[in-house]
């Protein structure tokens, strides 16, 4: 893993670095996979970051959780090390991030975490279970003194200054009356993240589960961890948590990918349409921002 620091002339505030108190696990299915897969946050030192770790496989092979580490993003986020990978990354970070989580050791005995309802409870459940230990060492908290924009045609992303983080979406799907048009926008914090945010469950057309069933993927996909949407019409356990859901839910996604970037950061981020792709896409642009203020 590569070494980078802050640009110094980006302003930056510090604060502790945290880890979390003891070990917990859980034990769920891969979303692709069907496969059972067991789950463990292990506290680590500080400035270990955050590595994910097969242990199902020889040598139980690290990957640290960063924007160099991305080799897909196609339905979701993948990270890995030559033939290692590790895929579905997304909703485990966006609640390691959202609670300021910085050093942790996800080990995962197989090649996904566990989906458990679609969303990031599971994980803020873990988080809580185990308890948060501050550590000695800080860490730069790097604030926009300009906005930082991606875009290619319709998909449009940008960070403002700002003096929190805060994610604004609106999600348009142009084909479907039901994700026709939502927004909102949320402050991601430990507390909101958890009540207005986690609880979002990943969704998708109709059209397109026979695509990936099609493709041998989504084996463990059902309305257990997954919303579907057809013509006008909701298919979810238990009905929607939100009106927004599906909106919320993306904003989800966006805080899982964007820690990548591997620094904590201040910002406005407002993203039109962008999904895992793009998403990647601006991280790489906003690293480049915070490390050699060149983009």
């Amino acid at each position: 893993m590569k070494e980078h620091s802050v640009n110094p002339t980006l302003k930056t505030t510090y604060r502790k670095q945290q880890t979390l108190q003891k070990e917990v696990s859980f034990l769920g299915i891969g979303i692709h996979t069907g496969k059972e897969v067991t789950m463990k946050f292990k506290p680590a030192k500080e400035g270990s970051g955050i590595l994910f770790k097969r242990t199902d496989l020889p040598g139980s092979p690290q990957i640290p959780a960063t924007v160099e580490y991305v080799c897909d993003t196609l339905r979701s986020t993948t990270i890995g090390i030559r033939d290692v990978r590790v895929h579905t990354v997304e909703h485990v970070l966006a609640a390691l991030y959202a609670n300021n989580i910085d050093n942790l050791i996800i080990e995962v005995s197989a090649i996904e975490p566990p989906i458990g309802n679609g969303s990031s409870d599971i994980f803020v459940d873990m988080i809580d279970k185990a308890g948060i230990a501050l550590q000695d060492a800080t860490l730069p908290v790097v604030e926009l003194h300009r906005p930082i924009y991606w875009c290619d045609k319709d998909i449009q992303i940008v960070a403002l200054p700002s003096d929190e983080y805060r994610i604004s979406y609106t999600l348009h799907y142009p084909g479907s009356k039901v994700l026709s048009s939502q927004f909102h926008s949320s402050a991601i914090t430990p507390e909101i993240f958890k009540s207005e945010i986690a609880p979002c469950r990943t969704f998708s057309l109709y059209e397109e589960v026979t695509m990936l069933m099609d493709r041998g993927l989504i084996k463990g996909g059902s309305l257990d961890n997954c919303v579907i949407i057809r013509d006008d019409v909701v298919f979810s356990k238990n009905g929607l948590f939100f009106q927004n859901e599906m909106c919320r839910h993306k904003i989800l996604d966006i805080v899982g990918d964007l820690s990548l970037i591997g620094f904590k950061f201040l910002a406005h981020i407002i993203a039109i349409r962008s999904g895992h792709g793009s998403n990647y896409e601006f991280a790489k642009k906003f690293y480049n921002y915070i490390t050699r203020e060149h983009c």
